[in-house]
Formats: C-alpha cells, sequence, structure tokens
C-alpha cells in the first residue's frame, strides 16, 4: 500500500508530546512512523507513477499550521490543525483526484482506545496540557508500507 505524508515541523517540546501520546495510545503506528499527516491512505502499488509525477509538479510552498483542537472520533483521537488546514486539503486534493468515501479532514493520530469514554477523557487532558501546537509543513514523502515496514520511495521538499 501507498501514502502520501506531510511531515510536520515542530519545537522540540511539541514534538516530543506528540511523540509521547502516539507512542502511549497508539504503539503500533508510533514505533512504524513519526507523527504526520497523511495526504494519500492506502493506494495501490499502481498509483506509484502518478503519485510519483503529481509529487514532482507540487508548487505549494511551505506553510505554518496551528492546532488548537484535539478531536474524538469514536475510538480515535486527533489532532486537527485550524491554520494550515486549507493548504493540506488543497494537497490531498492534488493527490488523489477521485474524492474518496470520507471527507477529507487533516489530522494527526493520536490514538486508539478501548472506548469512547476513554478516548474523551484523554483528549481533555491532552488538549488542557499540550494545546495550542505550531508548526510548519516543508517536505511531502511517497511511503510504501508492506507488513510492519515503511519504504519512503520519494521525498519533496515544498517550495523547491
Amino acid at each position: 500500500m501507498l501514502y502520501v505524508v506531510a511531515w510536520p515541523v515542530l519545537g522540540e517540546a511539541d514534538d516530543t508530546a506528540l511523540r509521547r501520546l502516539r507512542a502511549q495510545y497508539h504503539p503500533g503506528e508510533a514505533a512504524l512512523i513519526g507523527p504526520h499527516f497523511t495526504l494519500v491512505f492506502g493506494a495501490a502499488a499502481e498509483r506509484e507513477e502518478g503519485l510519483r509525477t503529481t509529487l514532482q509538479g507540487v508548487t505549494q510552498r511551505p506553510f505554518w499550521f496551528l492546532i488548537e483542537r484535539i478531536v474524538r472520533s469514536d475510538l480515535y483521537l486527533y489532532a486537527e490543525p485550524s491554520d494550515g488546514a486549507a493548504e493540506l486539503a488543497a494537497l490531498h486534493e492534488a493527490l488523489n483526484p477521485v474524492p474518496g468515501r470520507e471527507p477529507f479532514e487533516p489530522h494527526v493520530t493520536l490514538g486508539r482506545f478501548r472506548s469512547p469514554a476513554e478516548a474523551e477523557q484523554v483528549a481533555r487532558i491532552v488538549g488542557r496540557q499540550n494545546l495550542p501546537m505550531t508548526g510548519r509543513i516543508e517536505e511531502l514523502a511517497l511511503l510504501r508500507r508492506s507488513g510492519d515496514t515503511l519504504e519512503t520511495l520519494a521525498s519533496v521538499r515544498l517550495g523547491a
């Protein structure tokens, strides 16, 4: 499966907080990949060449984002940006010419929980202790996942 992610550049304290949250509440994924915004999720291998071409043609300049809220969706907990969300959505649209089944909501996945109540409780604590967070998106990467292995196939610096 193929993925395209936007790597957030964060201050040390914010980066550490996101990594700790993911390690605690989403350990399997946290061991595989650090905090990121997913722009293409689980694409077929046949899309690799098209994704490479689209990535090379990205004209978006680096941009700032601001995370001011933690959102719970069923058993998952997400950090959603306010500022920067439009730029992430535009990148998602450029990389996904056919709309998906669900609307795109830019986010960093923080965890998966046993119950919605547990996720909601953690959301409140995280929001009070860790927000707001500010960062920049400067780089996108095309990744291939095979089981528990993640390989970077291409990387593009924005504005290059």
